[in-house]
């Protein structure tokens, strides 16, 4: 894993990043987001759970293969307190055939004494057309 790495303030800057890797098709600025920890977790949107970093760092490599992959982020949903995050969303990813792909994900950040890091990010192809996009909505747990 990369020895020194960039700390994030927020779990938003950290979300900011994240997709800024993945659609430059960035590994090793991608693996750096995630927290020193074999317990991280990817689930892709092909159901497949990847557990540690190595498993997370083979399944992306091979993503990346075909190039970035463009996503924008919307209906962003947060709930976090001091320590944690947890972020659900739907992903409009861009295609080359203008085909209509929405993701729905979450990604879960936790606080480290390096910044925030990355330890679940969960995808799902959503069914059908997006829903006409609601509000920015958050919660703040105490």
């Amino acid at each position: 894993m990369p020895k020194a790495r960039k700390q994030f303030g927020t779990a938003d800057d950290i979300e900011v990043a994240l997709y800024d890797a993945i659609g430059r098709a960035d590994l090793d600025a991608l693996m750096a987001l995630w927290a020193d920890d074999e317990e991280i977790v990817c689930i892709h949107p092909d159901g497949t759970r990847l557990i540690g970093y190595a498993a997370i760092r083979a399944s992306w490599e091979e993503i990346f293969t075909r190039g970035g992959v463009h996503i924008r982020p919307t209906q962003l949903h947060t709930s976090q307190n001091t320590m944690n995050a947890v972020h659900n969303l739907i992903e409009a990813v861009n295609t080359t055939d203008d085909r209509d792909i929405h993701i729905i994900a979450t990604n879960v950040y936790i606080k480290t004494p390096v910044g925030w890091r990355i330890v679940l990010h969960h995808a799902s192809i959503a069914p059908g057309k997006p829903r006409a996009e609601l509000a920015h909505s958050s919660n703040v747990l105490h």
